[in-house]
């Protein structure tokens, strides 16, 4: 067999181009005087490539050129008889490298020859002009390998190329290639794309295009240029009736979706649009220098991909303000479940940077679960993140430190759920849950819309009906659960906190002497703001008209007509599913001073306030009536009303709003958007007596949605107080409804009396309302 057959067999059997091992044999058959140009050769390259390897200084200097993967190939050769003569050749085999030494070592004596491996250069950072590329990353990217040595390759030509510096790659532009190389070079190069004029020849040959990026000193997101446009394909799809232009009008149309997609994805990114970025862009330098913090930097990005993680993450990277430090550390993780995931503190700007201020650290990366990660325990989700945000944390010179993660939850570890309620209006949870530093347990009432706020939570007590039994029967009652549920003892290891909730469940009751919600304290701590009002009704046997909008549980309610009895309280609910869980589950009761209606809460205001009186009886433009300002000294106890009170008797005396919102994004948590419009806050002014009360439970960690709020009533009314509870996003407001102004100094006086009005069976639980009237301060 003679040596062109051998060189055309092995050419065919080469198979895999980054074997060492294939090439060197390769070489040794072809020898060192027999070159061989995989591309297209000197002449149809001399134009174009001179033309771009002429450096811009003046006067003009000698470029240093690398040209890896080198081969033997003339090229070289042909540039240093060009007059380009600074030029370092590297090949990793050493076979090849031999021979073209010792072809130039007398001819080209400044050419220098190096083994080297080109996803491993041994060369300094910035140390050429231009790399020549030719065919050296096409032989890389072996669609069964893989991106991973065209990747490393690339990575090795931006680390020895000056700024300014241009990468000349000559390609076959195969899609997967430029798959990789127009995202490599996307952030910080000026690229162009430049057909090869082809040889003359009537064989089909593979069209070579040549790739020029030049190295800018900022990071600049720029388009790419080309002459290949739909004019020229259009021009090169009428001459495919020869098979050498069908070549080239495949090649031309690949490239030219190539680059029309990557230009595409360029103008995206340029805009400033909010877009999802790879953690290969950011590795780019898509949004800068990720191995430093960048005080307020935000950017969206996905994690994980198929190959290298088990699922893949929406997450936000948060770089701490400048004035947030100094920072407990470097970098946090912050898991959010997908039911949290739309909430405002979650799901906009304004809350994450509230979240990463929380979190005391200088880089936080928040992954927002979905429903892909639903059967996935935050160990396994854990595990599958750390190798993902490892590349993502700053740089900290000496240290390795772990990446810590953190995840938002209500904190409860121990709990029981009770019951689960869903229909058209709500789907909540009840669940008990032990305090364990005091033996304490709790019922709470959760919507599911909103897991992480308690809509109401209550003491549990042994009931009275536990209290009188006697040691005996006690003793018997005990017995007969043990021997049913086993022997549950306090300190038995193997009794779960949930068994002893289930062995005390049906003797548990509900505490209405007891407000576990701080909130509520800090309600009835601004009666005092009224409290001159209640203890004159109080002395002349009046009823004060208080109306609830929002039952909840019914804990403030229950506790308000325990602890003040000259009050006569309405309850507006709008879903009658609450009221049958507060009286299921919450022990909540009607009664003479106690009801409940089952109507819109807006509405039920509009309707007081458009009310009037005629001939003593109040008509209402709702279905509401007045149903207090009964004499507690009647016969019947039915509502009387004498003349000179007619003008008043529909009037709100205290109007509390304490609703959440159903739209946990909106930013405003409670109450709902329409309690603190305009319109709503004209009729609570209309609505409410003289002098009379109004309070707003407000909860929101955005400052611009609680200015907004409190400019509104600061505009409707002239007297508003606030209560801002610590270490508590609770804020309650207050509007005393009078042209007076109310002195600060007048304060102490009457929380006294607040205090004498107060009843209670523990007269120690007063005074935590009473601390609170020492907060409520003037706005």
């Amino acid at each position: 067999m003679g040596k062109n057959s051998q060189q055309e067999e092995l050419l065919k059997t080469l198979g895999d181009f980054t074997s060492k091992e294939n090439w060197d044999k390769f070489f040794t058959i072809r020898g060192s005087d027999d070159s061989f140009e995989w591309y297209a050769e000197w002449p149809q390259l001399r134009e174009a490539l001179l033309t771009h390897l002429t450096l811009s200084q003046s006067p003009p200097l000698t470029p240093q050129i690398l040209v890896p993967g080198c081969g033997n190939s003339r090229l070289s050769e042909h540039l240093y008889d060009s007059g380009f003569t600074d030029i370092t050749n590297i090949d990793f085999s050493k076979v090849v490298i031999s021979d073209m030494l010792r072809r130039n070592v007398r001819s080209r004596p400044g050419m220098r020859w190096r083994v080297m491996d080109m996803t491993n250069v041994q060369f300094a950072d910035e140390t050429f002009d231009v790399v020549l590329d030719k065919g050296g990353l096409d032989a890389l990217m072996e669609p069964e390998l893989g991106p991973k040595l065209g990747s490393q390759y690339l990575s090795e030509v931006k680390r020895v190329l000056k700024s300014g510096g241009k990468f000349i790659c000559l390609t076959l532009a195969e899609s997967h290639v430029l798959g990789l190389l127009f995202p490599e070079l996307r952030y910080g190069w000026k690229m162009s794309v430049h057909v090869i004029p082809q040889k003359q020849s009537d064989k089909p040959n593979l069209h070579t295009f040549m790739v020029i990026a030049e190295k800018q000193k900022s990071r600049v997101l720029l388009q790419i240029s080309s002459a290949i446009n739909q004019s020229s394909l259009d021009c090169l799809g009428n001459q495919v009736d020869r098979s050498r232009e069908a070549y080239l009008f495949f090649q031309a149309c690949g490239l030219h979706e190539a680059l029309e997609s990557e230009n595409r994805i360029r103008m995206e990114y340029s805009s400033g649009s909010d877009i999802l970025y790879s953690l290969k862009d950011l590795q780019l330098g898509a949004k800068g220098n990720m191995a430093e913090l960048s005080p307020g930097r935000r950017v969206q990005l996905t994690l994980g991909q198929q190959g290298t993680s088990r699922f893949s993450y929406k997450a936000i990277l948060l770089d701490a303000q400048q004035q947030s430090g100094p920072f407990s550390y470097n970098c946090g993780v912050f898991l959010v479940p997908k039911a949290r995931a739309h909430e405002w503190l979650f799901s906009s700007e304004e809350g994450q940077w509230l979240v990463v201020e929380s979190s005391k650290a200088g880089r936080l990366i928040m992954v927002l679960l979905d429903t892909s990660h639903t059967n996935a325990s935050m160990d396994e989700i854990q595990k599958d993140l750390s190798p993902l945000v490892k590349p993502l944390a700053p740089g900290r010179e000496g240290t390795e430190a772990q990446i810590p993660f953190m995840a938002a939850s209500d904190g409860i570890k121990q709990r029981k759920i009770v019951h689960q309620v869903e229909c058209s209006l709500i789907s909540c949870f009840l669940f008990h849950y032990p305090l364990p530093s005091n033996d304490l347990i709790f019922r709470r009432l959760t919507f599911q819309r909103m897991e992480g706020l308690v809509q109401s939570e209550a003491l549990l007590t042994l009931g009275t009906s536990q209290k009188v039994l006697g040691d005996t029967e006690q003793k018997k009652t005990r017995s007969s659960k043990a021997k049913k549920r086993g022997n549950l003892k306090r300190n038995d290891p193997k009794v779960s906190v949930s068994d002893g909730i289930d062995y005390l469940s049906e003797y548990l009751e509900v505490d209405h002497n007891y407000l576990a919600s701080s909130y509520h304290t800090g309600i009835i701590a601004g009666f005092t703001l009224i409290s001159s009002r209640l203890e004159n009704a109080s002395s002349n046997g009046k009823m004060v008209r208080a109306v609830v909008i929002g039952l909840g549980a019914g804990l403030l309610p229950m506790f308000l007509h325990a602890c003040l009895p000259t009050l006569c309280i309405e309850v507006v609910e709008l879903d009658p599913v609450v009221l049958d869980l507060a009286k299921g589950y919450f022990s909540f009761r009607e009664d003479k001073q106690l009801k409940v209606h089952i109507t819109d809460g807006i509405q039920f205001v509009i309707g007081v306030a458009n009310s009037k009186v005629d001939d003593g009886v109040i008509v209402g433009h709702g279905n509401e009536k007045a149903i207090c300002n009964m004499d507690p000294t009647s016969s019947n106890g039915s509502c009387t009303v004498s003349d000179a009170e007619r003008k008043e008797t529909n009037k709100i005396d205290i109007l509390i709003v304490d609703v959440d919102s159903s739209d946990a994004s909106s930013g405003l948590t409670c109450p709902a958007s329409d309690f603190v419009e305009e319109s709503f806050l004209c009729a609570v002014k209309n609505s409410l007596s003289d002098q009379g009360l109004f309070v707003i439970n407000l909860v929101s960690r955005s400052s611009a949605i609680r200015e907004m709020v409190v400019s509104r009533m600061k505009v409707a009314f002239t007297n508003l107080f606030h209560l801002q509870l610590e270490e508590d996003v609770n804020e309650v407001l207050f509007v005393v409804n009078t042209t007076v102004p109310i002195k600060n100094d007048c304060f102490h006086e009457a929380s006294s009396r607040l205090e004498k009005l107060l009843k209670l069976e523990h007269p120690e639980r007063i005074q935590s309302i009473i601390e609170a009237t020492k907060k409520v301060k003037s706005l």
